[in-house]
C-alpha cells in the first residue's frame, strides 16, 4: 500500500490549488444565484483540467480517477458551484461518450470538452423515477435510420449551458432494466425544450427538460443493449467523484474553522485555547482523514471503473462526514457562521447535496448490505480485502 501521491499528481494539484485559493475563493459567492461560472471553467480549461476524463487522442489528459478526485477535492475546498460544473466534464457523461460513442461524435465533441467550449449534461432523473431506473418512461423509438426520443427529465444540471446531453432512456418501449439504453442529443434539436428551473440551496440551478418527439440520427443511440449494467459501471465513477467534492467541502470548512478559532478571542483568550474547541477540531480532523483513506482506496480500484462496493462505502462516509464537519465549522464561528459573510455557511449548504446526488445513502447502504450478506467471507479476516 502506498499512501503518497506522485510528483505528477502533486504538480497538477498544486496548480489547481493556486488558482482556486487566489482566484476562485474570492469570487465563490458570485455564483450562488445560479449564474454559471464560465470564467472559472475557461481558466481550468487552460490548465487542462476539463480534459481529465478525455482520452489523450482527443486532446485530453486521460487521467486515472484518483487524479480527477484530487483535483475536484481542491476546487471544492473553496467553490462548490465550480466543483460541480467540473464534475459535469469529468464524470459519467464524458466517460460514456469516450467509451461508447461513434468516432465521428468523439472527434467532434471531446476536443470541445477539453477546451471548455462544450459543457455536458447527463439526464437520468425523471419526475417519478430517480434511483428507480427500471421505471423510466422516457423512450427512444427506432424508426428506420432515425431515433425518436420522447419524455421528461428533471433536476438536470447545466441544461441551458450544455452543448450535448447524455440521456439514459428506455429503447423501443422494452420494459424493466433490460430496456435501458442511452442516446446523445444536442440542444438545437427540434422538440427539445428546457421547461423548468429550480434554484438549489448549494447555489447552482437544476432544470426540467422535455423531449417532444426529438428526431435523432441512429448513430446517436450509443447504448442499445445491456444499458443498465453499463450505466451502473460508469456511474461508479460518479460515486468516487461526488464524495471527492464532499471531502473538499469538509477540508475547506475545517481550514476556515481553524483560522477563525485561532484569531477570535473570548473571555480574554483565543477560542482555540478552550479544550472543548480543540476536541471539536480533533474530531473534524479524524473524520476528514478517515474519509480520505476510504475515498482514495476506492479510486485506486478503477479498471476502468471503481469497485462498486468500495465506491458506495466511500460515498456514504464522505457525504455524511462532510455534513458533520461543515456543521461544526458553522458552530465554531458562532453567529457569524450563520451569515453569508463567512464561507462556512456556503460550504455547509453545498455539503447537503452529496448524500442525495449520485445514489442516495439509503440506496447505497442497501447495496453494501446485500454484498456483505451475499459475498463477504467473514472467516478470512484481512485476506477478504482481496475479494472485492
Amino acid at each position: 500500500m502506498d499512501f503518497h501521491i506522485n510528483p505528477q499528481q502533486r504538480e497538477m494539484v498544486a496548480s489547481v490549488r493556486a488558482l482556486a485559493q487566489t482566484e476562485f475563493k474570492q469570487t465563490a459567492g458570485k455564483w450562488m444565484d445560479g449564474t454559471f461560472p464560465w470564467q472559472n471553467m475557461k481558466k481550468l480549461a487552460e490548465l487542462g483540467v476539463l480534459g481529465m476524463s478525455v482520452p489523450e487522442e482527443y486532446g485530453g489528459l486521460g487521467l486515472p480517477i484518483l487524479d480527477t478526485a484530487l483535483i475536484l477535492e481542491e476546487i471544492a475546498k473553496v467553490d462548490y458551484v465550480t466543483a460541480m460544473a467540473v464534475l459535469g466534464e469529468a464524470g459519467v457523461q464524458t466517460r460514456v461518450i469516450a467509451r461508447y460513442a461513434p468516432d465521428a461524435i468523439k472527434d467532434r465533441i471531446l476536443p470541445k470538452v477539453v477546451s471548455g467550449d462544450c459543457m455536458l449534461a447527463v439526464c437520468m432523473t425523471e419526475p417519478h423515477a430517480g434511483t428507480d431506473v427500471a421505471n423510466y418512461r422516457t423512450n427512444a423509438r427506432i424508426v428506420g435510420d432515425r431515433v425518436i426520443l420522447k419524455g421528461t427529465k428533471t433536476l438536470i444540471s447545466r441544461a441551458p449551458e450544455a452543448g450535448m446531453f447524455v440521456v439514459f432512456t428506455r429503447v423501443d418501449g422494452k420494459p424493466g432494466r433490460e430496456g435501458i439504453g442511452c442516446v446523445l442529443l444536442e440542444p438545437g434539436t427540434k422538440g427539445f425544450e428546457v421547461t423548468g428551473t429550480y434554484h438549489t440551496m448549494g447555489g447552482e440551478n437544476l432544470h426540467e427538460i422535455q423531449f417532444n418527439d426529438c428526431e435523432l440520427p441512429l448513430e446517436n443511440l450509443v447504448i442499445k443493449e445491456d444499458g443498465f449494467r453499463r450505466l451502473l459501471s460508469a456511474f461508479n465513477t460518479q460515486r468516487c467523484l461526488n464524495p471527492s467534492i464532499s471531502l473538499g467541502l469538509a477540508e475547506g470548512a475545517f481550514d476556515e474553522a481553524v483560522n477563525y478559532v485561532r484569531d477570535r478571542t473570548v473571555f480574554g483568550k483565543p477560542i482555540a485555547d478552550h479544550q472543548g474547541v480543540r476536541w471539536k477540531l480533533a474530531d473534524m480532523f479524524k473524520d476528514i482523514e478517515a474519509g480520505r483513506g476510504l475515498l482514495y482506496r476506492a479510486c485506486l480500484t478503477a479498471n476502468p471503473f471503481p469497485d462498486p462496493f468500495l465506491a458506495a462505502t466511500a460515498k456514504i462516509f464522505n457525504n455524511e462526514m462532510s455534513l458533520r464537519v461543515t456543521s461544526e465549522a458553522v458552530q465554531l464561528h458562532g453567529g457569524f457562521g450563520f451569515t453569508d459573510e463567512y464561507p462556512v455557511s456556503r460550504l455547509y449548504r453545498g455539503a447537503r447535496y452529496g448524500s442525495i446526488g449520485g445514489g442516495t445513502s439509503e440506496t447505497l447502504r442497501d447495496l453494501i448490505g446485500k454484498k456483505i450478506v451475499g459475498d463477504l467471507d467473514v472467516g478470512e479476516g484481512i485476506l477478504s480485502l482481496d475479494t472485492y
